[in-house]
């Protein structure tokens, strides 16, 4: 039978919080079973001290019953502090392997739109995490039932024996009540994620929105979203009443009917006055334990479903670092995909080479086949003799950075936007990155003339909103830079700056790249004449026929190239 990678997850989330779990737990039923014992206290206190009337006696029972509230007052406090500690450290821990498997695989949550991945990652990461906590009360709570009916076995043993087959059936009953609610906790899980992703596509999108006059439309499908959602919560809050309401029912029936036969005892002289109370006390403090085993048992569900929708997310499984840069061409091998057809192309280390086009899906196409996002048509991609749509994501990144044209700067800060891995980017390459990218005027501006050019201290809104689309690219530019790829690939770098700071950057791209990473290769996909003229050699994608290869100089006699590039 294959493993359940849900249930793998549970026990994976049990096993690394097993010290909280176990010193929580432990504390957490000492709290139950000093509840349990308070109506035998009270009990006895009756029978021994106040039916006595003698005042020692009193002093002792007064005293017992006052340590075991403070007994059980620390142990709540601790405990339930110690297994939450356990299930947000764990949820901590979930939430980044979560992101970090999104980031890192781009199979995983493809099939999810962004919305969900958000939901899956939050909500659902902490059920799962929770699963020490409902674990450890669930525990406790057995436990002060177990005592309650130890007890109840010596004050008579009908009673007790009533119990110990009647409460056992009861809980029975609630489980078996459990994979109906744990698929309607999915189902509401579910639509929960998508009502949460239509709604981030659509905060993102609202400014097309309003200008196409979608407004209406997207009231109508967030609404229908929203009304799904609705309905799967109500169905699993039904379910959840119905475990919930089922177990306290018949709770109420065990206690109506175990008080009714202790007083008919009491009556018949067969228990004392004290052991009545007792008797009461306790069938009235069992309740607690049932209606907690009842909701550990909707927690437990929630648990396995949450588990179940975040395991496909989960990259992380291990610490091991990423495998060190390789070296060698890129080799275009009569390339062939789409638009792009016949491409033969080597890419040397410490070259810079420009692929123009005439048609941007061409360029798209090679980017994509780049970075093994897509597979050619016809011929390879193949980095250090290796097809890089085979080569191991992590693999890939480490050696390869494609920086796309659409601009997308993360961080509060200058320094932080420059930022591609955990390390931060040292402040010698991160000046050499922004001073080749042209972006003085973006220190400028941010540091408010205040003379501070530290970037960590220079603040960026969101999505970098206080800087202009040029001041971004070039921000994205010198990000690229500062990585240090042995091979860089850039997507139309510079088609947001005016024509002098294109000439400048330009003429600053061999440098820079051979300052920050000497023997770097570099791939430009543009029709910049000023990018293409600096190029060793030039790759031209032309609307119809074969790709050529020569320098710029010379494809610039090619009536089609130079229409393109010179226009």
């Amino acid at each position: 039978m294959a493993k359940n990678p849900a249930q793998g997850l549970l026990r994976t989330v049990l096993r690394n919080q097993r010290r909280r779990t176990l010193v929580g737990g432990l504390l957490v039923t000492s709290h139950q079973v000093c509840e349990a014992l308070v109506p035998l206290a009270i009990g006895l206190t009756i029978d021994l001290a106040v039916s006595t009337g003698d005042p020692t006696s009193m002093i002792i029972a007064v005293a017992g019953v006052l340590g075991l509230f403070a007994v059980l007052a620390f142990s709540a406090s601790y405990g339930y502090r110690t297994i939450d500690t356990a299930a947000y450290t764990e949820a901590h821990r979930l939430r980044s392997d979560a992101v970090h498997g999104v980031l890192a695989d781009p199979d995983r949550g493809s099939d999810r739109r962004t919305g969900e991945l958000l939901s899956i990652a939050t909500s659902d990461a902490l059920a799962t995490a929770r699963v020490s906590n409902n674990a450890a009360v669930l525990f406790a709570a057995s436990a002060g039932m177990i005592v309650s009916i130890v007890v109840l076995l010596r004050v008579d043993l009908v009673l007790g024996l009533a119990l110990v087959i009647v409460v056992p059936l009861l809980l029975f009953g609630v489980d078996r009540l459990s994979p109906w609610l744990e698929r309607r906790l999915h189902a509401q899980q579910q639509t929960g994620g998508l009502a949460a992703a239509t709604a981030a596509e659509l905060v993102a999108g609202l400014r097309p929105l309003r200008g196409f006059g979608g407004v209406g439309e997207a009231i109508r499908r967030y609404g229908f979203a929203s009304r799904a959602s609705l309905d799967a919560t109500r169905a699993a809050a039904t379910a959840s009443a119905v475990v919930t309401g089922s177990g306290l029912l018949a709770t109420g029936l065990i206690m109506a009917g175990t008080s009714i036969a202790a007083v008919l005892m009491a009556l018949a002289g067969r228990i004392t006055v004290g052991e009545l109370v007792t008797v009461v006390a306790m069938v009235s403090f069992l309740a607690d334990p049932v209606r907690t085993v009842a909701s550990c048992i909707a927690g437990l569900a929630a648990a396995r479903a949450s588990a179940a929708r975040l395991v496909p997310l989960l990259g992380r499984t291990g610490s091991a670092e990423a495998p060190e840069a390789a070296a060698g061409p890129l080799i275009f091998d009569r390339l062939g995909a789409g638009p792009v057809r016949g491409l033969g192309l080597t890419i040397k280390p410490g070259t810079l080479t420009g692929i123009a086009y005439a048609d941007p899906a061409a360029a798209t196409a090679v980017l994509g086949m780049i970075t093994g996002e897509s597979v050619p048509e016809q011929g390879s991609v193949t980095w250090a003799g290796r097809p890089t749509a085979e080569l191991p994501a992590a693999e890939l990144r480490r050696n390869l950075l494609a920086e796309p044209h659409a601009t997308e700067l993360l961080g509060g800060s200058l320094g932080e936007a420059l930022r591609t891995d955990e390390r931060p980017v040292e402040p010698a390459i991160r000046t050499a990155a922004l001073a080749a990218a042209g972006a003085d005027d973006v220190i400028t501006s941010l540091s408010h003339g205040s003379g501070d050019d530290d970037p960590d201290r220079m603040i960026l809104l969101d999505q970098a909103a206080n800087l202009s689309g040029g001041q971004r690219q070039r921000v994205a530019l010198a990000r690229a830079l500062a990585a240090g790829r042995p091979v860089l690939v850039l997507h139309d770098p510079l088609t947001a700056v005016d024509a002098v700071t294109e000439e400048q950057v330009s003429g600053r791209l061999r440098e820079a790249r051979h300052q920050i990473t000497p023997g770097a290769a570099t791939v430009v996909l543009t029709t910049s004449p000023a990018l293409l003229a600096r190029c060793d050699q030039v790759a031209w994608l032309p609307a119809e026929g074969p790709a050529t290869v020569a320098d710029h100089d010379q494809l610039l006699a090619d009536p089609d190239y130079a229409a393109v590039v010179l226009r």
